[in-house]
């Protein structure tokens, strides 16, 4: 490869996982809020209406999708490079938040003390949640993905696509669920359905995210010559 493409290649990587970290930081940020989309009517599972789940779900989505690209084009190396690096990301602003809490607010403070824990206040046990089980899951899915991709030399993106996103899915939303009940942020009646619902969710994306996979390997498969199966060394 030449010196231009090996530039190219590098920064490429270095905004997919600019996007990946930026998804993953914002969905711990903002996963207090809930909300509801009715796009098969008033269905309920184990009493949970489908789907009510948080806003966080709808960045992280983004990350699998992302460390599947990066997966198929660089390797699992790097992808496994790109999980480390959301994982430092999170506890970081983790704790950036939590000095912004304990700092007082001044008495014209727009937000005042209440206001801003309300909102933040419990994001630690939200990022702690969330990172066991990310942690997990994105590591499960990225074996899954190379399992498959060797298994099938290089063929059947889709097969590997949705079936490592399944998976790691699966783990991601029970264990974040369960761990969330554990800690008392969400009431354990709602357990089941919330898991459920939130499962069903990241499958019906999974669904939707795989012709974007599709068309961002064609198009870097493409620019950069390569062969099925084949993937960039970003360390030569």
């Amino acid at each position: 490869m030449v010196q231009k493409d090996k530039v190219l290649a590098r920064s490429i990587y270095l905004y997919l996982g600019a996007l990946f970290i930026t998804s993953l930081v914002v969905s711990n940020l903002i996963f207090q809020k809930f909300f509801y989309w009715n796009p098969f009517g008033d269905i309920t599972i184990f009493g949970a209406p489908l789907f009510e789940i948080s806003v966080g779900i709808l960045p992280y989505p983004i990350t699998f999708l992302i460390t599947d690209l990066i997966s198929e084009i660089f390797g699992r190396k790097k992808a496994n490079q790109i999980v480390v690096a959301g994982i430092f990301a999170s506890f970081f602003s983790l704790a950036i938040v939590y000095t912004a809490n304990v700092v007082p607010a001044t008495a014209w403070s727009p937000v005042n003390d209440a206001l801003f824990t309300s909102v933040f206040g419990n994001t630690i046990v939200a990022v702690f949640a969330s990172m066991m089980a990310y942690l997990l899951a994105q590591f499960v899915d990225i074996q899954i993905y190379h399992f498959w991709k060797n298994l099938t030399r290089g063929k059947y993106l889709w097969l590997r696509n949705n079936f490592s996103t399944f998976s790691s899915q699966l783990i991601d939303t029970f264990t974040v669920v369960l761990l969330l009940c554990a800690f008392g942020e969400i009431p354990w009646d709602k357990f089941t359905g919330l898991a459920i619902s939130g499962f069903i969710f990241k499958i019906i994306i999974a669904f939707i995210d795989t012709p974007f996979l599709y068309l961002f390997v064609y198009i870097l498969r493409k620019r950069f010559k390569l062969s099925v199966g084949q993937e960039i060394d970003l360390d030569v």
